[in-house]
């Protein structure tokens, strides 16, 4: 059983059966086994024929179905590092938007926040300028936004408790700020998280973000630093996220995900997750719904 096809679809609509999985497999040659990871939502096609040429072959189709799918290799799907984006990804806003809403100032910034994760403008830049657009806000905002309007993606807790109590290390680096990335770390169970951080005088935003920037250099700076740390290859690493400012750690990652990303981080990633929540990563690693923890 050298490679595998995993069909995955949304817990809250599954979309799985046993005639589509066979279906699949019927497709592909020298399929040794069928494996089911959970009833309808998960499941594992090994297959010894060439992992290309079955890419290529059911792709398209596979493209056009209401749940995801990844090939890989079987003796390297385990993962001992996870890095993730925030915004959109773990948490289903991006912030910086939020906080602009409080100052009639959404439509504006989110906007540039688009076109910046989409890769048309410079997030550096566009980061500075939306913070500005921000000066004078009192800072209990930042608190009001997180309590109202940040809600994690379904399955987060799960993907990361999972990954932590089998021995993987978990990473958030956001172009977000450490206001939000540490409570959602605290909540999440993820072990280091970074950010930029929001210059607050007086207790008000002042408009600037203290420097050094997270951007996506910083990202692929910390997948090496946990990398070398722990001495893994590149197999043993997963990467997440969105938008165009992870496209450096994804594509530096053994497995780098699009999860319902923008166009450039799709076309850039292995794997692209339209439809399922964050416990796809773990089926996508082999763990079965049975072995999850939430707790």
């Amino acid at each position: 059983m050298h490679n595998l096809l995993t069909l995955i679809s949304n817990p809250e609509t599954p979309a799985l059966t046993d005639d589509i999985v066979s279906a699949y497999a019927s497709r592909l040659d020298g399929v040794t086994a069928i494996s089911w990871l959970s009833e309808d939502i998960a499941a594992d096609i090994f297959f010894d024929g060439d992992l290309q040429q079955a890419k290529d072959d059911l792709s398209a189709d596979l493209l056009t179905e209401k749940f995801d799918f990844g090939f890989q290799q079987t003796d390297q799907r385990g993962k001992k590092l996870l890095v993730a984006d925030m915004d959109s990804t773990i948490i289903q806003c991006e912030c910086i938007d939020e906080l602009a809403d409080f100052a009639g100032l959404k439509a504006e910034v989110s906007a540039i926040t688009e076109a910046a994760m989409q890769g048309h403008l410079d997030f550096e830049q566009t980061l500075k300028d939306r913070v500005a657009l921000l000066a004078g806000m009192d800072a209990a905002v930042l608190d009001r936004v997180y309590k109202e309007r940040v809600k994690l993606m379904p399955g987060a807790v799960t993907l990361i408790k999972t990954m932590n109590a089998n021995g993987a290390n978990t990473v958030l680096v956001s172009g977000g700020f450490t206001f939000f990335t540490s409570k959602i770390a605290k909540l999440t169970g993820f072990q280091v998280n970074r950010g930029n951080t929001l210059d607050i005088k007086d207790g008000k935003l002042t408009g600037n973000v203290l420097p050094p920037i997270v951007d996506s250099t910083t990202k692929l700076d910390s997948l090496k630093e946990f990398k070398e740390k722990a001495g893994l290859s590149d197999h043993e690493i997963v990467a997440v996220g969105d938008g165009a400012n992870d496209i450096s750690m994804i594509q530096a990652a053994g497995l780098g995900i699009a999860y319902h990303g923008k166009a450039a981080v799709t076309e850039a990633a292995e794997i692209a997750l339209k439809h399922a929540d964050l416990t796809a990563l773990l089926y996508l690693q082999g763990y079965s719904d049975t072995d999850f923890v939430t707790e």
